[in-house]
């Protein structure tokens, strides 16, 4: 493993981490809604999503389920099915008012970070995504501690661009402007993440 490969690895991590999706959506909202901890709890859960497929790649898991292809179906169908059911979970109570930072971070922590986690336990294709990248960029006799950077470098990259995000949108014009459209924008948050669901339920 080379520093060039890992370099190319960090620069696809960022991109891929940018990219619209479900964990972007849902930690803007949270963060607008419910406060700068707030979104940072579901960022950490995000992260640790995407180091459990990462580890998954590296263990092999494609392998499994090239072979038996029925499990990636219904996993994937499953993680449709959860995000299908959070946005519209944030369409039906679009009409209610803005939490209550404090007890919404302070609360409830760790249902904010499972709910960051299962949002991106949700799409699978991240393990076929991590099972290329791995496989176009690390050598077969890797050692564990490269493993391990790259690990690493992968949560890092996660968990620094949703908590960007969870400042940047909980800071006070933002979520003013929140409160103000909250419940067409949580309508329009909703129907994106229910999209996304359905798009993660297609082959």
């Amino acid at each position: 493993m080379t520093l060039a490969a890992l370099l190319t690895l960090m620069g696809l991590q960022v991109l891929i981490a940018m990219s619209p999706g479900p964990a972007g959506v849902l930690t803007i909202k949270t963060a607008a809604a419910d406060g700068a901890r707030a979104g940072i709890l579901l960022s950490l859960g995000l992260a640790i999503a995407i180091v459990i497929w990462a580890v998954s790649a590296l263990a092999g898991l494609s392998l499994l389920f090239e072979i038996a292809p029925f499990l990636q179906t219904a996993l994937r169908i499953v993680g449709a099915a959860f995000l299908i059911w959070i946005g519209f979970t944030l369409w039906r109570h679009a009409k209610e008012p803005m939490p209550d930072v404090s007890a919404a971070a302070v609360k409830r922590p760790l249902a904010l970070i499972r709910l960051g986690l299962w949002t991106n336990i949700a799409n699978p294709k991240a393990l076929a995504y991590f099972a290329a990248v791995f496989t176009g960029i690390m050598p077969a006799d890797a050692s564990l501690g490269w493993a391990a950077l790259i690990i690493l470098v992968i949560f890092a990259i996660e968990f620094t661009w949703y908590c960007t995000l969870a400042l940047v949108f909980s800071r006070p014009a933002p979520r003013r402007a929140y409160a103000r459209a909250k419940s067409w924008l949580d309508r329009l948050f909703g129907g994106i993440v229910m999209a996304l669901g359905a798009r993660i339920a297609l082959p």
